[in-house]
């Protein structure tokens, strides 16, 4: 029944704050009256505290641009996490385009949906990247090009940091940034999750949205933590397998270092 109620006011939280702000965050798409941001950041916000999330957040998205900000991937929460707390755009699979309710929110949220599957679509993708780049927006890649069980970081694939090698190539810029960020779901109900159950957080495989997302807005109170490493310069002629293995490498760091010891910071 405690479940039940607060998936309940979680799904009420979210729908209340979607209709007061959606309607704001298309008047500033349309109009550019005001900035959309501060929006977008209120409503990810919002939603954060009504689905019963506490997040923690240690360092700082870097003021460097432009900037890419390679991130370990763990569930859909993820999107309104780092949101709450910097104004980023998101790199997204193209079949999320179609998704009811959620494929319309990702929109409002600037996402950029790409087919990685289809390399004759490739190019052009990157280049709308490199394209957000070079007008100093800071674009969140998803770099394991999946959702992971939240206790180890998969592989990063070089081949999604193409748009910073195509921002370069064609004059956008002369640098790119390049930084990593980690994600950790920590505790639920202020107890450590454990390596055994932290997967609970996590969206992986064929799991159905629905029943993973009642499931994990029943059990309440979630911890997360978002660390934010040095930001890694990329230039013309760098290597960007080289660069894709450093920013895994202190992703990787970061998250065996926030599960050995979650330790929250200021909210």
């Amino acid at each position: 029944m405690i479940g039940r109620i607060r998936l309940v006011v979680a799904l009420g939280g979210v729908a209340v704050s979607t209709l007061a702000l959606v309607p704001l965050q298309l008047v500033a798409m349309k109009t550019r009256l005001w900035s959309e941001w501060p929006v977008l950041r209120l409503w990810h916000r919002v939603n954060v505290r009504a689905l019963g999330f506490r997040v923690h957040q240690h360092g700082q998205l870097t003021d460097k641009r432009p900037l890419v900000v390679a991130a370990n991937h763990i569930s859909w929460t993820d999107i309104s996490v780092i949101g709450s707390r910097c104004d980023v755009s998101f790199i997204a699979k193209a079949d999320m385009a179609a998704w009811p309710v959620m494929g319309w929110l990702a929109r409002l949220q600037r996402t950029i949906f790409i087919e990685r599957e289809r390399r004759r679509t490739s190019g052009t993708q990157a280049s709308e990247i490199a394209r957000r780049l070079a007008a100093g927006e800071a674009v969140v890649l998803f770099a394991e090009g999946t959702t992971g069980d939240g206790n180890v970081i998969l592989p990063f694939k070089s081949t999604l940091f193409g748009a910073a090698t195509m921002a370069i190539q064609e004059g956008a810029a002369d640098k790119v940034y390049i930084q990593p960020l980690t994600i950790a779901y920590t505790r639920f109900q202020g107890m450590p999750m454990g390596r055994r159950h932290r997967p609970l957080a996590a969206w992986i495989g064929d799991t159905e949205l629905a029943p993973h997302a009642a499931a994990l807005l029943s059990e309440g109170a979630v911890d997360v933590e978002l660390h934010f490493g040095e930001a890694i310069e990329f230039s013309a002629g760098d290597n960007r397998k080289e660069a894709t293995r450093r920013a895994e490498s202190e992703v990787r760091a970061m998250l065996q270092a926030a599960l050995a010891r979650p330790i929250p910071s200021k909210r």
